[in-house]
């Protein structure tokens, strides 16, 4: 009879779980190891954006203590400044000639790297991946000197074998700057894009590759009809990733033309740049909404980016 009653259901409802000791005290750790990197994004990172949001309402020359509330003007200004459209008709012509070079490029370099019969494939991984991790305005800075009409080694090197007779300002000329930042750029970010390539690479199984190559299937069949099908979804996103990246181009650009010759080289952040600090009399208000419509279509590109990512994980769970 007591077992009975000892193994009888009681008539309470489910006991609710207890919450682990100290996990109050955890997360007040958690929150506490959390807090500079709060202060510090708040601090540089949402109080500017909205400082910018502000300021494009004002006429601001950034240093007077007064400013006077101008409602839409400055986008007004800015929407009807031919060199805006310059700036931005330069961004994206640096974007589409930099994404799919360095895009396909990566790709066939990954697919190289990946075989496990390319000797000193590790080597190479390693080598191409070195100026990603070297600070972009150094990179600028030398690649002033690398280019460089007298002395610069590209110039030597066209003059030793006979290619030109005069070396030639790939900087100082404007048919020239803009192909040759781009360049720079590429190499730049290379072995970042080759990472991605070789991460999506590790996901296509052996098995597959196996099964190609006892139907008779060559390298070239194998690469048409397994690798590229199996890589459409990376392809999307590492896309988008290297869309996003080259609309942010501001140290290289700077520090290795300035903008120049003729403005031949002015994206966007340079013109926001150039009104904000660079100008005779600052217009810091002006170049604040310039900054807000850039963000805003840099937004739009990540916007791009997030849906393409569902659609990825839709066509992925699907198959």
């Amino acid at each position: 009879m007591t077992l009975a009653l000892r193994s009888a259901p009681t008539s309470a409802g489910p006991r609710r779980p207890r919450r682990p000791r100290g996990a109050a005290r955890n997360t007040t750790f958690i929150w506490l190891f959390l807090t500079p990197t709060v202060l510090l994004y708040g601090a540089f990172t949402v109080y500017p954006i909205i400082s910018s949001y502000v300021y494009s309402l004002t006429d601001w020359n950034g240093f007077d203590t007064d400013r006077s509330f101008i409602g839409m003007a400055n986008y007004r200004e800015v929407l009807a400044d031919p060199m805006f459209w310059s700036s931005f008709r330069l961004t994206l012509t640096f974007m589409v000639f930099a994404v799919p070079l360095q895009v396909l490029a990566t790709l066939l370099l990954a697919i190289l790297l990946n075989s496990p019969r390319m000797p000193l494939r590790k080597l190479f991984r390693t080598a191409l991946f070195l100026p990603v991790v070297t600070t972009t305005a150094i990179i600028g800075v030398v690649m002033q000197f690398v280019f460089d009409p007298a002395s610069g080694p590209v110039n030597l090197a066209l003059r030793e074998a006979g290619l030109v007779m005069d070396g030639i300002d790939f900087l100082g000329q404007s048919s020239t700057a803009l192909g040759t930042t781009i360049a720079v750029y590429v190499w730049k970010w290379f072995g970042i894009t080759l990472i991605y390539w070789l991460a999506a690479l590790q996901t296509v199984p052996n098995e597959v590759y196996e099964a190609a190559r006892l139907d008779g299937a060559g390298g070239l069949a194998t690469l048409r009809h397994i690798t590229v099908p199996l890589l459409k979804p990376f392809l999307v996103i590492i896309t988008l990733l290297s869309i996003e990246a080259s609309l942010q181009v501001f140290d290289l650009v700077l520090t290795m033309t300035g903008g120049g010759p003729f403005y031949s080289t002015e994206v966007i952040e340079v013109y926001i740049y150039r009104w904000a600090f660079a100008a005779t009399i600052p217009r810091l208000g002006y170049a604040s909404a310039a900054a807000v419509l850039f963000g805003l279509f840099i937004g739009l590109v990540g916007l791009l980016q997030l849906l393409a990512f569902r659609a990825t994980r839709r066509t992925r769970g699907a198959a």
